[in-house]
């Protein structure tokens, strides 16, 4: 059996026009997928079936019921992840965080938590990905490597794309790569300024200096010539539709939201001149929408607590990393993610320290040190829902092949409704 146009839940660009061929409940060959999303179709059979308590093998009723008292007994829960799972599950997370009085945070707080923070700030110049494919003839990568984080960027959204207005694809469009170092996207560019490590403000900050007719009494800022720098000025100024795509290289390195700030004031002040946008590169698949799911539910992006009833946003006290360092989660709900692999290391030791449950199709790292490990279908693949693209474009997810798991959404439901038995 041949399935077209199925969503790509691998990484923010949810490419949309994937063809998996499926025969005896297995996916036997994907196409139009890159490498990463062509793995994820083909092995989505070779995932754990049975949970486990304690190194255990137990059937779904003891698993649930041991989860929902370590999270009962906690005082100060944690509820982690989210961005690799359907916005349903994300739904019934939140649920479950106000129902125990816990903290709730995803995976956007280590990545592009500080672009919501210069958002929140600044407002935001966005657009759509089609819009960038129909209209944009300058494309700016600020701080990221589409040609290997998001390998069909440039040919479904971006450079090579052939829009109504571009045609020609990437004869149409000229492509600056803004970085410290020289990547596999660079050597695609018709123009590379390599920045010196932490100064993105100070590049940023002459750009909006020079858009503004001052003089700069220097030669160079931030290891970029002031002459590179006037002539990206003239160019964005003179193009007729503009976009900055920027990633964890603006955002994880010294000035972070101050960074993301200063970026949506130059995008904002380039609609002076011409029509210009912005767009973070969101990685997970669905981190957009852990995002956008927090925010309708709770009034707030990410880093939530419920400890006093009602939601309370505090970044630096409610996010993960800093609840884990401080020692004052005394249990956690791991979703989709592998804190213990990407956490600094003493956040990642309290995940051992503590007991620790995990949702997760696969048995990473912190399904390793957990007391409780639930395996899950993987959305997008045997688990249909919702995501959200990069560009916050919602898309509904297919369920390609039968599987013997239940999907984050149930298993939610199953602990919700364990917890309220417990705490009646």
């Amino acid at each position: 059996m041949k399935i077209e146009n199925v969503v790509c839940p691998f990484c923010g660009c949810l490419c949309d026009d994937i063809v998996v061929e499926v025969e005896d409940s297995r996916i036997t060959a994907v196409k139009n997928a890159c490498a990463s999303g062509r793995s994820l179709f083909l092995n989505a059979h070779t995932q754990a079936v049975q949970p486990k308590v304690n190194g255990e093998e137990v059937d779904w009723p003891q698993a649930i019921d041991a989860a929902a008292r370590i999270l009962n007994d906690a005082a100060s829960p944690l509820i982690y992840g989210l961005s690799s799972t359907a916005s349903e599950a994300q739904r019934k997370a939140i649920a479950l965080a106000d129902l125990l009085g816990a903290t709730i945070d995803s995976t956007s707080s280590v990545c592009h938590g500080p672009t919501t923070i210069g958002i929140q700030n600044q407002g935001e110049p966005t657009c759509t990905l089609g819009e960038v494919k129909h209209r944009a003839d300058l494309l700016i990568f600020w701080g990221c490597n589409p040609a290997e984080a998001h390998q069909r960027h440039f040919s479904r959204y971006s450079a090579l794309a052939k829009g109504k207005l571009t045609p020609n694809g990437r004869k149409d469009r000229t492509v600056v790569v803004v970085d410290v170092r020289p990547t596999a996207s660079s050597r695609r560019a018709d123009i590379f300024l390599q920045v010196r490590p932490g100064c993105d403000f100070e590049v940023l900050a002459a750009l909006r200096a020079l858009l503004k007719g001052q003089h700069l009494d220097v030669d160079e800022v931030g290891g970029v010539g002031v002459v590179q720098l006037q002539d990206l000025v003239e160019r964005m100024k003179s193009c007729r539709f503009g976009v900055i795509f920027f990633g964890m290289g603006v955002t994880q390195t010294g000035g972070k939201h101050l960074n993301v700030a200063e970026l949506l004031a130059l995008v904002a002040e380039l609609n002076a001149y011409t029509r210009f946008t912005t767009m973070p590169m969101r990685g997970h698949g669905n981190v957009a929408g852990a995002d956008s799911t927090l925010t309708w539910q709770t009034g707030y992006p990410f880093a939530v607590n419920f400890a006093r009833g009602y939601p309370q946003y505090n970044p630096g006290e409610f996010t993960a990393v800093d609840v884990l360092a401080r020692g004052e989660a005394d249990a956690a709900l791991i979703i989709a993610s592998d804190p213990v692999a990407h956490f600094p290391r003493q956040a990642a030791q309290r995940l051992s320290q503590i007991p620790t449950i995990v949702l997760d199709p696969e048995i990473n790292l912190t399904a390793q040190v957990a007391r409780v490990m639930l395996p899950t279908a993987i959305y997008g693949v045997s688990a249909a829902g919702t995501a959200y693209r990069m560009d916050n474009v919602p898309l509904p997810l297919k369920k390609v092949v039968e599987s013997p798991r239940p999907t984050d959404e149930q298993v939610l439901d199953w602990m919700i409704e364990r917890v309220k038995t417990c705490l009646a």
